[in-house]
């Protein structure tokens, strides 16, 4: 991956426009069955998790998915909910100054990981309240998986992932 400010724009984009009225259980239900119906169709061998702090709300692995595949979930997720931005965008963001997360933020990559396929789900007036990972394809694979899906789910048409 190559690291550009290009790509940062284009994730705050998918940010900005990617934010929900409401997310409930059904909802974590309803977008994780569109992930998995999408990777089925890619024949995509990935783990998709979408979890709220402390919680599990929908997870599946695909055939071809491994145990480490959900280690790499939590570790995204865990960036997710620390710093509030796609793990991508963290990822990214550390590449262009020339750092890692451990020499930037003192946190272990044991258990935070800057690498593409987490995604923040933020609703309107109360701001981020769970995350959806995927986890087994190249990171802006996953990520692109990700946008993709939420995107359908949410109704916005403008937001096409770009190759990258």
């Amino acid at each position: 991956m190559e690291a550009t400010n290009e790509m940062l724009e284009q994730i705050a984009k998918e940010e900005a426009e990617l934010i929900f009225d409401r997310f409930t259980e059904e909802d974590a239900s309803q977008l994780g069955c569109l992930l998995v119906e999408e990777a089925k169709k890619r024949q995509a061998k990935v783990a998709i998790d979408i979890r709220r702090p402390g919680q599990i709300l929908f997870h599946a692995a695909l055939p071809g998915a491994t145990p480490d595949n959900d280690e790499w979930i939590r570790r995204k997720s865990n960036v997710v909910f620390r710093f509030g931005k796609a793990s991508l965008a963290v990822g990214v963001s550390l590449a262009l100054a020339h750092t890692s997360i451990e020499q930037k933020y003192f946190v272990s990559p044991m258990e935070f990981s800057p690498y593409g396929g987490a995604f923040p789900i933020r609703v309107r007036s109360c701001g981020l309240v769970a995350c959806v990972t995927v986890s087994g394809l190249p990171q802006e694979e996953d990520h692109a998986l990700v946008v993709s899906c939420l995107a359908a789910y949410a109704g916005v048409s403008n937001l096409v992932p770009k190759s990258r």
